[in-house]
């Protein structure tokens, strides 16, 4: 994991400059195992992120914006019992783990004044943000309770004694001589890396591949320079927060990453650059979560409609055969003379072909010459007919399929409220059933959608909408007649609109860049992406939520960038 033991350092020396004596003012738990705390410092607000994410466990400042329930968790209540309204003591790491120790002093009901700690434990899926009372050293309470036929090391909870993750027993790095180096690696067992790994603290494998591909041919002069070369920037706290893109994976670390090829993005904060790499990635991670059984259900749908498809392809094909029906009774009515009932076949000659050659008809020897003849021309017209039934289902299939390929795409961005709209939808659109509530029935209040905000280089906003609820209400509500709409070019995907009705080249090309990032198309190259003025967008009469038809286009040919769409969102 990137967030190490040095990371963690890092970030502490960061939030300890920029908070020390700010007062808590606000804290809220927009998530089930991440914390926010609103705190004023050297005159401006500050927002700090703590999670205990088994995945995305992490501490750092953040400009981020967070939905917060109507109503505060019980966790959340007791820190703001407890913490709201207190200076921050000291922010400190415990020795050179991923273990962060916030403490507070505040104020109780009585005026007295009471000291709290929150500890907050990085350890993957073992992550937990614990409050906890420094003078007796017991636990108030946990994000995460730990049961002791969960763990047999230590249990955490209420009225418990708090005890430290397990000691490591390694070398500090930010103590360490070239000295400690030749002292604690066996040149001879090979593996440098992991020796680095398992005899320093602090030290993620991301920076123990660093350190001997710096030194190059390792040996015990090129490693211990290599080592102290990579180490002594962090010691002194000149960071260089840098994130590397691969075609594969995003990496990310507090000193220039050489081991690593591909694009790289340098940051003036550890505090943005973890903002940077973990937006949408937590979030993207809960929807999953809350979203498996939707999404189960949309792939079911569209599967279920491709099948339907296939069999409605093959009927159209069977009807395609009416001129041959056609053809056999006109051949058997001009044959009656020679056809007799009882016959199974008929060979008679076929007067559409050019060269006159014979053909076999099929008979139903039960029936009349006369009734074959009728059944023939029975089968005629009940294919003809079908053509245009089955033409009209398969129509409205492949719409449906597109509705459901718009909401599978729209799921990949989207935000848990932004889910749960889509399931709204759902509901109202009569796929998945509506829940029934005992109590009485409220009418709902009718809250506009919330939109992303942008804003091109040269100072335009314009809007996206992530599903197809905030697609209805900016282009059909929200948009002016002539300020200019985008949607990728028969891709699903988002509808932009830009609130300018003269915007210039680059701001339109920004918007479409954004249009073809929140699309189907998000990982191509040379995305077409449509644009016209609203007055010129319309949604049919029945249609889909979100389908819209439009005319006097142009096309532009784009290709999304997610650093390009971050840098022009608006928080």
């Amino acid at each position: 994991m990137s967030f190490d033991g040095l990371m963690t350092r890092a970030v502490i020396h960061e939030c300890a400059n920029q908070l020390a004596s700010g007062r808590i003012s606000k804290i809220y738990q927009p998530f089930k195992t991440e914390l926010i705390f609103t705190i004023r410092a050297n005159g401006k607000n500050h927002s700090l992120l703590l999670s205990a994410n088994a995945s995305f466990a992490r501490a750092h400042l953040t400009e981020e914006k967070y939905d917060n329930p109507s109503v505060p968790p019980m966790f959340c209540m007791l820190l703001r019992k407890h913490l709201e309204g207190g200076v921050i003591k000291n922010i400190q790491q415990d020795q050179m783990d991923r273990i962060i120790h916030l403490d507070v002093v505040n104020r109780d009901e009585l005026g007295d004044e009471k000291e709290r700690r929150l500890i907050i434990e990085i350890m993957g899926r073992h992550s937990n943000i614990i409050l906890v009372d420094p003078k007796t050293n017991v636990i108030i309470d946990s994000i995460k309770h730990v049961r002791l036929d969960q763990s047999s090391y230590r249990t955490v909870g209420p009225g418990q004694a708090y005890k430290r993750p397990p000691e490591q027993h390694k070398v500090s790095p930010v103590d360490a001589s070239e000295e400690d180096v030749l002292k604690h690696i066996d040149f001879n067992a090979g593996k440098i890396s992991s020796q680095l790994v398992d005899q320093f603290a602090g030290l993620s494998p991301l920076l123990a591949e660093e350190i001997v591909t710096r030194a190059g041919m390792v040996n015990k002069q090129s490693l211990p320079k290599a080592f102290m070369h990579v180490i002594q920037p962090i010691k002194e706290h000149a960071y260089q927060p840098e994130m590397v893109l691969t075609d594969k994976k995003e990496y990310f670390y507090l000193v220039p990453l050489t081991h690593i090829d591909g694009k790289r993005l340098s940051y003036p904060t550890m505090s943005q650059m973890l903002d940077r790499y973990f937006y949408g990635k937590a979030e993207r991670d809960r929807v999953r979560q809350q979203a498996f059984d939707l999404e189960r259900f949309l792939r079911n749908e569209w599967q279920k409609n491709k099948r339907k498809l296939k069999k409605l392809r093959k009927t159209l094909t069977d009807a395609d055969q009416a001129a041959i029906y056609q053809k056999f009774g006109e051949l058997v009515t001009a044959n009656l003379y020679q056809i007799k009932k009882g016959d199974t076949n008929a060979e008679v000659i076929d007067y559409y072909d050019e060269e006159g050659k014979s053909i076999t008809i099929e008979l139903d020897p039960l029936k009349s010459p006369s009734d074959n003849a009728q059944a023939y021309f029975k089968r005629y017209n009940k294919a003809k007919n079908s053509i245009q039934a089955v033409q009209e289902q398969m129509s409205l299939t492949e719409k449906e399929m597109d509705y459901l390929d718009g909401l599978l795409q729209q799921m990949e961005s989207a935000s848990p409220k932004d889910l749960e709209e889509i399931r709204e939808e759902l509901m109202e659109e009569g796929y998945i059933k509506k829940k029934q509530s005992k109590k009485p029935h409220k009418k709902k209040k009718d809250v506009k959608p919330q939109l992303e905000h942008y804003q091109s280089s040269t100072g335009i906003e314009f809007l996206v909408g992530k599903n197809n609820t905030q697609n209805e209400y900016l282009t059909n509500r929200l948009a002016r007649q002539d300020e200019i709409w985008l949607h990728t070019k028969d891709i699903p995907g988002s509808h932009v609109v830009i609130r300018s009705l003269e915007p210039d080249e680059d701001t339109i090309k920004e918007a479409a860049t954004v249009a073809a990032f929140f699309s189907k198309a998000r990982m191509s190259s040379s995305v077409p992406v449509d644009y016209t003025r609203i007055r010129f967008v319309k949604k049919p009469n029945g249609a889909k939520p979100g389908y819209v038809t439009y005319d006097k286009q142009t096309t532009v040919f784009v290709t999304p960038d997610e650093d390009q769409v971050m840098s022009l969102r608006k928080r």
